[in-house]
């Protein structure tokens, strides 16, 4: 039997923490077999962007069509996208592929950077999120899209009705960045599922939510429902999160192969017999 395949559509991380090196790793460790469509290049390392350069939308187009017309694809997850051209291309193409999507509406790096064109945001409304099956925005996304600032659990609900508004079928509101443990809320705007992981002590966290999106992408391949495979992924990443290590200056990333090193988070590689984050 050949593996489930997803695609991921998004940005190169020179620095390889997040973008399509953090979503190719996901894949991998989760059992599916990775493919890409870049969409644009960074220069980027622990410290932020310094630099980037979008591709042709001629040239992401015929990235996608050379892989589904061909492999054929069974999950895309969508990152970086840069401008509203771009935008709009991808979201044509996911929206004719019949496979479920899974859309990271990117804005900034997790230094601060700017990931995604003013302009490309009533794009991302108009024509990204009605093509998505989970939409995955953290907080800032959500008021970057909606306007609606979350400051407190309470209002994660409002935040969630806001974005499936645009279209989307599932929204995961990620509520990283509110205090306390780190909770997310599924909904479907009828089902809601709360997703509650303990906050690790550990600032590198580069890479995060392209490997949650990556993560969710890939256990729908392999034929979970949207609840079960974003309760999969977040188990996932809080043992990533946990097994963050240092690299570089600045923000380390994930380590997107802790559950299969069973590496202890803190040890620099150390192999131990516990499961980091459980």
């Amino acid at each position: 039997m050949s593996l489930p395949r997803v695609l991921t559509v998004a940005g190169s991380d020179s620095g390889g923490g997040a973008g399509i090196q953090a979503d190719l790793k996901t894949m991998l460790a989760l059992g599916v077999h990775g493919m890409s469509v870049v969409t644009a290049v960074t220069a980027q390392n622990s410290l932020g962007v310094q630099g980037a350069w979008e591709l042709p939308v001629e040239a992401v187009r015929a990235q996608y069509r050379s892989v589904v017309d061909d492999i054929g694809v069974q999950a895309v997850k969508t990152g970086m996208l840069a401008s509203a051209r771009l935008v709009e291309a991808v979201a044509e193409l996911i929206a004719d592929t019949a496979a479920p999507a899974v859309v990271d509406p990117v804005g900034v790096s997790k230094h601060g950077d700017p990931l995604l064109a003013a302009s490309a945001l009533d794009s991302v409304r108009t024509r990204l999120l009605p093509a998505a099956t989970v939409a995955t925005p953290n907080l800032d996304e959500v008021a970057q899209l909606t306007g609606v600032q979350v400051e407190s659990e309470d209002q994660l609900r409002e935040a969630a009705a806001a974005v499936l508004a645009y279209g989307p079928r599932w929204v995961l509101v990620k509520g990283g960045h509110l205090p306390g443990d780190a909770v997310d809320l599924l909904t479907d705007g009828t089902e809601e599922h709360w997703l509650r992981a303990p906050r690790h002590d550990n600032r590198h966290t580069h890479g995060t939510g392209c490997t949650l999106a990556s993560a969710i992408a890939s256990h729908l391949a392999r034929g979970r429902s949207v609840p079960e495979a974003v309760t999969a992924a977040k188990e996932y990443v809080t043992g990533a999160i946990a097994a963050g290590f240092a690299l570089g200056g600045g923000i380390g990333p994930v380590d997107h192969g802790w559950s299969l090193t069973r590496r202890t988070p803190g040890t620099s590689g150390t192999p131990a017999s516990g499961t980091p984050g459980a």
